[in-house]
């Protein structure tokens, strides 16, 4: 028998493991420069604020929760969502009206659309304000009479106002979820026998809520927000509640503090349930789910701990 020969010199030095990698992260100055400016033109602003002689910041704790800024909060409130829901019912018959195939319904529908879009909200509100200049009396027959100015609340104006206007963006919104559908799903539908009528009910309907849900969201707060126009038609909700506790104690600037405080409460709030909404409609169309602010902020954390450990 031979020998194994060794195919290696003599000469060879030992292997060795290879020496571990030391990543060193690069260090983005220019993020800690605008990071500095941005804080800096933060609290200047700030300080310009606070040290305001004219400006009584007692005042905005005081009347932040004043019984009529709470009432009148209140009344944004509900005539946003009363609104809104009129907005949706209407904006959805809209949207079957103008995709329908009979022409004088979907010529009827485009109309609507393009005569409220294409007025501002608060001329709006002033038509029906003064719709009895035009209809003194408002006759329906043996069904209801009375004089226009008697029907024509502030409260009704507000609600029309808002939600008519409204139903002409929802209508193109939910336009856009039912188009969003693969036509796909309506032939099978119909091969299986279902109704025209049902189809929508059953099929389409709810798969293009994870296209209207998003803009719907951010359709109601900017409803929040439109609705202080409604103080042209002397509907007493929070800005004119507001402004009329700031005309009587001279506090005007501080009482649109405390307006501008409540409304981005209320933003704040709805802004949430409209993620977590979103969240719920988007099972289904993405693989994973986007992260909540939570899960950001412990990752964000999670990072910076690591870098400076580094």
């Amino acid at each position: 028998m031979t020998d194994k020969i060794d195919k290696e010199p003599a000469d060879t030095p030992p292997r060795t493991s290879p020496e571990t990698i030391k990543a060193i992260p690069v260090r983005h100055y220019g993020r800690y420069v605008s990071a500095v400016v941005v804080l800096a033109l933060v609290a200047l602003l700030v300080n310009a604020f606070a040290t305001a002689e004219k400006i009584q910041w007692s005042a905005v704790g005081d009347k932040l929760f004043d019984s009529t800024v709470l009432a009148g909060a209140g009344r944004t409130l509900l005539i946003s969502v009363l609104a809104m829901i009129v907005g949706v019912v209407l904006g959805v018959l809209l949207a079957v009206m103008r995709l329908s195939k009979n022409p004088v319904t979907s010529w009827v529908a485009w109309a609507y659309i393009w005569f409220f879009r294409g007025t501002p909200v608060y001329v709006q509100l002033l038509l029906w304000f003064n719709l009895a200049l035009i209809f003194p009396m408002l006759n329906l027959g043996p069904i209801y009479k009375d004089e226009m100015t008697d029907v024509m609340t502030p409260f009704m104006c507000a609600l029309l106002g808002l939600g008519l206007n409204e139903a002409a963006y929802m209508a193109e919104i939910c336009r856009a979820g039912l188009l969003a559908v693969d036509e796909g799903q309506t032939e099978a539908s119909h091969a299986l026998g279902m109704s025209h009528a049902k189809t929508l009910r059953r099929i389409v309907i709810p798969q293009a809520m994870r296209v209207i849900v998003p803009p719907t969201g951010n359709e109601f707060i900017n409803m929040l927000k439109t609705s202080s126009l409604v103080y042209a038609v002397t509907y007493n909700e929070l800005l004119r509640a507001t402004s009329t506790i700031g005309s009587t104690s001279y506090a005007v600037m501080e009482m649109l503090f405390v307006a501008s405080i409540w409304y981005l409460v209320m933003t704040s709030v709805f802004s949430v349930f409209q993620y977590y909404l979103e969240r719920r409609f988007a099972r289904g169309s993405s693989r994973s789910l986007p992260p909540t602010p939570w899960q950001k902020i412990r990752v964000n954390l999670m990072a910076f701990s690591r870098e400076r450990g580094v």
